[in-house]
């Protein structure tokens, strides 16, 4: 029996190479086609610098907005993700399973509760975000400082 793909780790991605002399037609000029190679790229160094600790992107997007914004609700942290609240409420159920995250009761509300990192998961975030830096600067390392700035600004455009 064939066991479904590990959610910690990519299913067989590998990188989309450039074949040199093959022509491509108009995917030489679809900004979506050079997106999706540079985001492949980029996915497989985020898994080079988690590997082992289980988290995604998603999750490592999670973690970093809860631990820079503590107290935030799960209907917010759901909103920068593109879930559903109630998607947001298992990933955080997944997280305080692990230690990393808590519930605690909004001070200015009793009925709300807020996401908070604990030291557990603050260890962990801060050294998941150094390691994901890390191989995210070597990987951009072809660019120069202005290129990469003026990248992230126009991407941030294209996102909207």
């Amino acid at each position: 029996m064939k066991r479904p793909p590990s959610p910690h780790r990519p299913r067989t991605l590998a990188p989309i190479a450039r074949v040199p002399g093959l022509d491509y037609g108009v995917l030489d000029e679809l900004l979506g086609y050079s997106l999706r190679r540079a985001q492949v790229a980029m996915f497989l160094a985020f898994h080079a610098a988690t590997r082992g600790v289980g988290v995604t992107p998603p999750r490592f997007t999670a973690l970093v907005v809860i631990g820079a914004n503590p107290g935030i609700n799960q209907s917010v942290l759901g909103r920068v993700l593109g879930i559903a609240r109630s998607g947001a409420m298992a990933l955080a159920d997944w997280f305080e399973a692990r230690g990393w995250v808590e519930r605690r009761r909004h001070l200015d509300d009793g009925r709300a509760w807020g996401l908070h990192l604990t030291p557990r998961g603050e260890t962990l975030v801060a050294a998941m975000k150094r390691r994901v830096a890390a191989e995210d600067r070597r990987r951009a390392a072809v660019l120069g400082a202005g290129e990469r700035r003026e990248l992230l600004r126009l991407l941030n455009k294209l996102a909207g």
